[in-house]
């Protein structure tokens, strides 16, 4: 049976994964839909989100209801499609395609709108909520953020207080950075409750709806001008004295961080799946204007400078996709598992979303990354012009960078990754004491001298990335070993333990996507998927080389570290090292060709 993490100790089959090319024809429609939605009605328009028009969001996304977009993994009977998950985040990453307004407005709507009603709601509240949640008849909102409890969400104020007649609640409190709300008629809230002057230790969560013509103490603030998003709906939301049936409580008294955290791994994962598309067309309009803009008489897509960073761009969104549609499978097949074992369909999903939540959180702070950086690129391969409103780069910009800071930050995410991970070790969930011992054993044993096959062009991809696993444990383990339960609280050797989770993870999943693409057809040229594959690992290496360095000369000294250092030479050391700089022009003189990113079936 697979399980969360499992990638750090087991080898994966390579026909477990899921590519792109693996999309069933019902899929690929869904995916078309969704591509020309966006470029019918998003691009034609695309200044209009620049100058926040709000209205405009809020058509669309009301139009995507009407479509069958807002309801992709909600069973049938509550208006939805009834599809998987993949499918789910197959939509996500194809209608980010034309700005960050609408994929935020989307993503809020469609995860940590609608998702909390489905899994955590009675039967009677999905009755009431879905139908018109999936067709976009209302909108969803969430509001768990306040002004004093922003990633501390259980530090949150807002009370809910029991009234004498024991039906009802009043709440009052304050909520920011609330997405949507501007245009909600449903909102998730998160309140302690008090009763008889005693205020609970843990959140509860309630549904409410809201009518402007009587809004029961609900009490919209102005829209935020932001950075990027410009036109997604963000306010406040204040609640004076808002009055709420017992029936309106969502899941059970103090179980509303446990619903608040688990919602949030399904919006990590979508968020980073809803990043993908607009990531992609920046790539492609780099691509573009670097074969079309003439400098020294020659495009500059053919200077070395601009092939590295076409190259490296490409490395990225290649492994970037490869992971998405990885863990999205993944935890499809936990659900078809669990269900397959007697559960509701709720209860599985509930479980295989939290079985699944590191995998969702190192896909959402990669690709956050990513998108940043390969935007950031686009301004630089645009020069002067990237710097204009007049070209698509600098919205892409100023949109990606909220993707490191929603859904939980980048930071809390690399905390909370190795937090969740020695909470499985100590449940029991999955073994990493005896991965760890096998390390330090051959820390001090001969090296193996065994050469990977020459014939096979990932071979010394693959040998690297279990390489990086052993790097993992030995730096990782002596960060348990030295500092037990005082490791939570030195924050830069957690996040560094993260970061080589993080490359190992995506690394490993664009080599399986290759392995398995060759395994179906061992006669197709994937010479340019393998060079990516090649690159993203060598890249992979070189930064975990210095995480693990930073690492060991924190914890060790004197004979000690200077094993571990000759640990990480090893851990971190080629048997026949690629030429870089070839791979990179290679991968850049195929895209110059190809004129846009046409790999994983895109």
């Amino acid at each position: 049976m697979k399980k969360g993490a499992d990638f750090l100790i087991k080898q994966t089959d390579s026909k477990e994964v899921f590519t792109l090319e693996d999309l069933s024809e019902e899929q690929q429609m869904m995916a078309e839909a969704a591509r020309d939605f966006v470029d019918r009605e998003m691009w034609p328009v695309k200044e209009r989100f620049e100058q926040k028009d709000y209205a405009l969001v809020e058509r669309l996304l009301r139009q995507a209801g009407e479509m069958g977009f807002l309801g992709i993994a909600i069973p049938e009977q509550y208006g939805g499609l009834g599809m998987d998950f993949v499918t789910a985040m197959l939509v996500c990453d194809r209608i980010s395609g034309a700005t960050g307004s609408f994929a935020t407005a989307y993503g809020a709507h469609t995860g940590i709108g609608i998702m909390p009603v489905y899994l955590y709601g009675t039967e009677e509240q999905k009755q009431t909520y879905l139908p018109k949640l999936t067709t976009g008849e209302w909108i969803g909102a969430y509001c768990l953020t306040e002004p004093g409890a922003g990633s501390d969400a259980n530090n949150g104020k807002t009370k809910a207080v029991l009234q004498p007649d024991g039906e009802h609640y009043l709440i009052n409190g304050q909520k920011m950075w609330i997405s949507n709300a501007g245009f909600a008629q449903s909102f998730v809230v998160f309140a302690k409750i008090e009763e008889n002057g005693k205020t609970d230790d843990k959140l509860t969560a309630f549904l409410l709806t809201y009518d402007p013509e009587n809004p029961n103490g609900i009490v919209l603030g102005e829209e935020e001008h932001k950075l990027g998003i410009r036109a997604s709906s963000t306010r406040q939301v204040f609640f004076n004295n808002t009055k709420v049936h017992k029936s309106q409580m969502l899941g059970k008294r103090e179980e509303g961080l446990k619903i608040a955290l688990n919602v949030l791994n399904i919006g990590r994962a979508k968020l980073a799946a809803g990043i993908m598309d607009s990531t992609r067309r920046v790539f492609n309009e780099s691509v573009r204007y670097a074969n079309e803009r003439v400098q020294f008489g020659r495009p500059i897509a053919s200077f070395g400078a601009i092939k590295e960073k076409i190259a490296r761009m490409a490395a990225k969104i290649y492994a970037a996709e490869s992971a998405i549609y990885r863990e999205a499978k993944d935890t499809d097949d936990k659900i078809r598992e669990l269900k397959a074992q007697g559960l509701p369909a709720e209860e599985a999903e509930r479980k295989a979303f939290e079985d699944y939540a590191i995998e969702a959180s190192i896909i959402k702070v990669y690709v956050s990354e990513m998108a940043q950086e390969v935007s950031d690129e686009g301004i630089q391969i645009y020069g002067g012009m990237g710097f204009s409103e007049d070209t698509p780069m600098e919205s892409f910009w100023r949109d990606a960078r909220i993707t490191r800071i929603y859904e939980g930050t980048n930071e809390i995410n690399r905390l909370v990754t190795v937090s969740m991970l020695m909470r499985k070790a100590l449940k029991g969930q999955i073994d990493l004491l005896t991965p760890a011992k096998a390390v330090a054993k051959e820390l001090t044993g001969i090296p193996s001298f065994d050469k990977p096959d020459t014939s096979d062009p990932l071979a010394g991809a693959e040998a690297m990335v279990e390489k990086l696993k052993k790097l993992f444990f030995m730096a990782a383990g002596t960060a348990v070993q030295k500092l037990g339960d005082k490791l939570v609280h030195n924050e830069q050797i957690v996040m560094n333990a993260a970061d080589l989770m993080i490359e190992i993870y995506l690394s490993e999943s664009a080599l399986l996507a290759v392995r398995k693409k060759k395994l179906l057809n061992p006669e197709r040229d994937l010479s340019i998927e393998e060079d990516l594959v090649n690159l993203h690992v060598f890249y992979s290496v070189e930064k975990a080389r210095v995480k693990a360095a930073e690492m060991v000369r924190n914890l060790a000294t004197g004979d000690e570290l200077r094993i571990m250092e000759l640990g990480i030479k090893r851990f971190t050391k080629y048997d026949a090292a690629p030429d870089v700089i070839a791979l990179r022009e290679r991968i850049a003189d195929y895209f110059n060709r190809e004129g846009r990113y046409n790999l994983n079936g895109y």
